[in-house]
């Protein structure tokens, strides 16, 4: 009988769900910007700052969980502030929403 842990494919799947919410916020980043873009506008230019600045530390966030590189930096914090970052995002869509509706 073994006493080792044998973790099987669960590290494959974790990296694979951190590299779907990378991919998955790169895209939702992409279209924001380009919907961003075509309110134009100083407003348009902040929500299109804004929506970049939240990617980008989200990806900072993903990219140790996704590639394997060992554990995130974040001190254990990182499902959190992963899910400050969407409801953040999230909340910079609804501002486009609305900013295109006036």
């Amino acid at each position: 009988m073994s006493t080792g842990h044998d973790p099987g494919l669960q590290p494959e799947r974790t990296r694979l769900a951190w590299r779907r919410t990378r991919l998955t916020v790169t895209v939702v980043t992409v279209l924001a910007v380009r919907l961003a873009s075509s309110t134009g506008g100083p407003a348009g230019a902040l929500i299109a700052g804004g929506t970049v600045l939240v990617w980008a530390a989200l990806l900072v966030l993903c990219w140790p969980r996704g590639t394997g590189a060992g554990p995130a930096r974040s001190g254990g914090r990182t499902l959190p502030l992963v899910t400050v970052g969407t409801v953040a995002l999230a909340l910079l869509g609804v501002l486009l929403v609305l900013r295109g509706l006036w």
